[in-house]
């Protein structure tokens, strides 16, 4: 443990960022000294202001675009871009040099992460970054924030919690240490934005949470962010007299958010304006999505707002005479949003999935179904017996049950700033509930939809200390990593595989596992790879069990690694009877170590068991 004067908390999101921490020497119990830093940031050409949010948008201006000085900060005068709210009002005139949504494309499997491809559309004279490179440039700008601010306690020395979406996969986690690292940061630890905005709630009751949770509550967290849309689940367990939370479920990766919204209301504008003989192009549709998206959240804030005004730039050189205007109506947006997105589906609902054409664009993988209601259904369909073994709620589970029944609700992300929406949600909830004769979930209030991951991941550093009430419940999926059977060469046949299960469901990190009593070939000095797979629905497999046999519903492929493997004095392909040990670690991977029976070598591989989880 460091010996740190700071925990801060990092929210990386699709939007904007925020930067909250808690005074570790000034904090005691549940009474925490915490707060939330305010960002310097150009709020205009040459102009620095604070705030608390520091918008996901990074400009890259043209090199005589703006005067000299126009990008100072109060750490720098070398910088050639802006991140920010000044980089946000810019970008929405000029798209094209505008990087947003680095974060969904952190996540994005189809594309090389760390090439330069942002801005997507953007011509060949504009610089690209990578969305690796972007992710960079917001932490070092909250980084070098912090410095600023607080230079008796540089932020080398803090802990440092940053979090992510809970369904990002393996590939979007590693490049999410890789870019906090390459800006700086030192003591890191991840954390899953729903656990955050948990943890948050806990930290502003000041104790009282007790009052508002019980034994044998569910508490469902639903995140909907600018990009992704994460659902958790968690427990409260009564144990020696006291109440602890165990968080039993997330759900999948899902590319759905904020965004979705804005790109769905840009389309209905261009058909208002193609109605009158307009036709907008790719870069005017950009910078219509981003309008959408203030008059969006202007509108659904306020229900006494009729309409917002929007403004779609012209390519031409008379810019503000050839501007198209038009309008967003306040029933437009709630027609739109409310049915497209949070549609009053039947329980048994579940995304639809439609045949993709031989050819598609190349852009981030959204979810083929807007409905986050029908996205909710599927994970509380898939967890239905999730708590059938934990202490306290054995039996509790009704046996014509068709899906898990929360009793409460944790609402997150800045999409939820609109009541309607969080409205819409818990009463489609209570209906699948009350279909069922179950008691209706509650609503849980008191988070601040704008900096509760951050304000929740900076207590998290605090709890990891031994202090405050730690969420429990280690990995959400028990992992297995694939054995190739040795049998002979058939032709045209592929020797079958077994399932090794080296993480079981809930396995603690920091617990190192061993296999002592199995041994496994390692083929060593030749390419390798490495198969590993996860399931949230096998709770009964033990470390160590091996399956013939599974049910395809059950299993998921999560991803594998490639590698050679030293062969350490030996010959190359030779194969090493070799034992296993697994250790889950606080960022997020797990660490496969095979040690040879005979000798000392030891090879190590790590793989990331929250993604996808």
């Amino acid at each position: 443990m460091s010996n740190a004067y700071f925990s801060i908390g990092i929210d990386l999101g699709t939007t904007h960022c925020a930067l909250a921490y808690v005074d570790l020497t000034a904090s005691d119990g549940e009474k925490t000294s915490h707060g939330v830093l305010d960002i310097p940031q150009l709020v205009d050409a040459g102009a620095v202001g604070n705030g608390h949010l520091l918008p996901s948008f990074l400009y890259m201006p043209h090199g005589d675009e703006l005067p000299p000085g126009a990008l100072n900060l109060p750490w720098t005068s070398t910088q050639d871009y802006a991140v920010g709210e000044f980089a946000r009002a810019r970008g929405a005139q000029t798209p094209i040099r505008l990087v947003s949504s680095a974060k969904s494309w952190l996540c994005h499997p189809g594309v090389d992460r760390r090439a330069a491809i942002l801005p997507s559309d953007a011509p060949p004279e504009v610089t690209k970054l990578s969305p690796l490179e972007a992710s960079t440039r917001y932490l070092a700008h909250l980084r070098n924030a912090w410095n600023a601010a607080h230079p008796e306690a540089p932020f080398d020395e803090q802990d440092i919690t940053v979090t992510i979406p809970a369904s990002f996969d393996p590939a979007a986690r590693e490049l999410t240490v890789e870019a906090a690292k390459a800006a700086g940061y030192v003591n890191l630890t991840l954390l899953e934005e729903p656990q955050a905005a948990l943890y948050n709630w806990i930290q502003n009751s000041g104790g009282r949470w007790r009052k508002d949770a019980k034994p044998g509550d569910i508490i469902l967290v639903i995140d909907v962010g600018g990009g992704t849309s994460d659902f958790s689940l968690v427990t409260v367990l009564e144990r020696d007299g006291n109440l602890e939370l165990h968080r039993i479920a997330v759900g999948d990766h899902i590319l759905l958010g904020g965004d979705n919204m804005d790109l769905a209301l840009a389309h209905l504008v261009a058909r208002k304006v193609a109605a009158t003989g307009t036709q907008l192009d790719a870069w005017q549709m950009r910078a219509l999505a981003y309008a959408c998206r203030a008059a969006k959240e202007n509108l659904l804030s306020d229900a006494q707002l009729a309409t917002q005004p929007i403004v779609v730039p012209s390519r031409g050189s008379k810019l503000i005479g050839g501007s198209i205007r038009t309008e967003l109506t306040q029933e437009e947006v709630r027609a739109t949003i409310l049915e497209g997105f949070f549609p009053q589906v039947e329980a048994a609902a579940r995304p639809v999935s439609r045949p993709r054409g031989g050819l598609v664009q190349l852009g981030l993988p959204y979810a083929q179904d807007a409905g986050v209601t029908r996205h909710l259904a599927a994970l509380l369909g898939r967890q239905t017996n999730a708590t059938a073994e934990l202490e306290g709620f054995a039996g509790k589970t009704s046996d014509g049950a068709s899906f898990l029944h929360p009793t409460a609700v944790l609402f997150n992300g800045g999409v939820f700033k609109s009541d309607v929406l969080a409205e819409r949600t818990l009463t489609t909830l209570n209906d699948w509930l009350a279909g069922e004769g179950a008691e209706p979930a509650r609503m849980l209030t008191g988070a601040d939809l704008d900096l509760a991951v951050a304000r929740g991941a900076a207590y998290y550093g605090y709890v990891r200390r031994g202090k405050g009430i730690r969420i429990r419940g280690g990995t959400a999926r028990a992992y297995y990593v694939a054995i190739e059977s040795s049998m002979p060469a058939v032709p045209g046949f592929e020797p079958p595989i077994q399932l090794l299960c080296v993480a079981p469901f809930g396995m603690e990190e920091g617990i190192e596992a061993q296999l002592k009593t199995q041994q496994f070939g390692l083929v060593v000095g030749h390419a390798i790879t490495l198969r590993f797979f996860g399931s949230s629905v096998r709770r009964q497999d033990r470390l160590g069990d091996l399956l013939d046999f599974w049910h395809p519903d059950d299993m998921q492929e999560v991803g594998e690694i490639q590698a050679t493997l030293p062969a350490e004095g030996r010959q190359a392909g030779d194969v090493v009877a070799v034992t296993l040990a697994a250790v889950a670690t606080d960022t997020g991977t797990l660490e496969l170590v095979a040690q040879a029976v005979q000798g000392e070598e030891r090879w190590r591989v790590e793989f990331d068991v929250r993604g996808n989880s």
